[in-house]
């Protein structure tokens, strides 16, 4: 399931009832608000984008409570519409626009549908998500560049919509009531965002020992556990686990926020099911961090560190496919072999078996496509 996301809608409150349930949410990791009265006092709060019909918004408005006024009269043209003319508009003086339409009839889905190719954003506020117009509007809309957002206010509202048409909502929006409830649905887009990939075992043909490189070290934002790593390879269309550096060594303290990555022209494997080369990571860009299971979570990369430092060849094979791939060639280097035990390379020995990640397609600019690309 490709990532998904939440906004709020900030509630009918003054400030200061506000506020906290704001701040929650930015702590939850839910970083965009709908609010119409206070973009200064948000902005003190810390880096929100803003959805609001005042010009200075992050995101232009157009619908119930901004612009225009999300309804369409019975049987009219969809041209007299006010929000489809005011998104034209805003689209037009280059604003990144959001609007927002309650469907409670044909004419408001049809409305939804017309406001879906113009907009960048297009909120759905609808009585019940179980029946159809939430399918239609997604079949209608799955080839245009929107991003479509249900209103739900619960963890199984958010389900029904992250879940429809399998393709599902972009994203949903929820009007923040309590700690508790902010917390839950953050948790539950957090968990269906999680990628996961298919670990399988191969087995180790090869080891040599090569001169100097550039090696990368990725320093993250998270503290990993022991069992948790990263997706690394010399090959695009076969990476190893390449553990982090969370355990105990007799030769340097544990450092469970960093991986011991790879040479600089290793790929890595970040959200999206996407590839980067190492040597292009920076502070701020995004990792994923992988567990024994294949299961994952996003990362922040704190700071990407090169040095030059002796390295060592790794040659696996799966099934008929070889693959292969560089690492430091230091004791605190460890794959992650088939009983779930880090081995570093320097214990490696030809026949163990190590666990990898084979994609069946390859690659070009990181991205997954149906191509035959050859890589040795």
């Amino acid at each position: 399931m490709k990532n998904k996301f939440a906004w709020i809608m900030s509630p009918n409150k003054k400030w200061e009832d506000k506020k906290e349930l704001i701040t929650t949410s930015l702590e939850s990791g839910i970083d965009t608000v709908l609010d119409l009265n206070d973009l200064d006092n948000i902005r003190k709060i810390g880096n929100m984008k803003i959805v609001s019909n005042n010009p200075d918004a992050d995101i232009f408005l157009v619908g119930s409570n901004g612009e225009g006024d999300g309804t369409l009269p019975l049987n009219s043209d969809l041209n007299e519409s006010k929000d489809l003319s005011k998104a034209k508009e805003a689209k037009r003086n280059k604003k990144t626009v959001c609007a927002l339409v309650k469907i409670t009839d044909k004419n408001h889905e049809q409305l939804a549908v017309a406001l879906g190719k113009v907009v960048d954003y297009i909120i759905l506020i609808g009585t019940d998500w179980t029946i159809i117009p939430l399918e239609n509007i997604i079949a209608d809309l799955q080839k245009e560049d929107v991003k479509i957002i249900a209103a739900a206010n619960n963890v199984d509202e958010a389900q029904v919509a992250i879940e429809t048409l399998e393709v599902g909502t972009d994203g949903i929006i929820f009007e923040v009531d309590t700690i508790s409830q902010i917390k839950e649905i953050s948790n539950f887009i957090d968990s269906v965002s999680s990628e996961e990939y298919s670990l399988k075992e191969a087995t180790i043909t090869n080891i040599k020992a090569l001169s100097s490189g550039d090696r990368v070290c990725i320093d993250t934002a998270s503290i990993m556990e022991p069992g948790e790593g990263m997706l690394i390879g010399s090959y695009s269309k076969a990476l190893f686990f390449v553990h982090s550096e969370s355990l105990e060594s007799e030769y340097v303290a544990s450092r469970p926020f960093r991986v011991n990555a790879g040479p600089v022209q290793a790929y890595v494997m970040v959200p999206g099911n996407k590839t980067r080369y190492l040597s292009e990571l920076e502070t701020g860009d995004e990792v994923l961090i992988v567990n024994n299971k294949g299961e994952t979570r996003k990362s922040i990369v704190g700071r990407s560190k090169i040095e030059k430092r002796p390295l060592i060849l790794v040659e696996a094979e799966y099934k008929d496919m070889k693959i292969k791939t560089l690492l430091q060639n230091a004791e605190t280097i460890r794959l992650l072999n088939s009983k779930n035990e880090a081995i570093s390379v320097s214990a490696l020995k030809v026949g163990d078996k190590v666990k990898v990640f084979i994609e069946k397609n390859a690659r070009h600019f990181g991205m997954s496509i149906e191509e035959q690309i050859i890589e040795q």
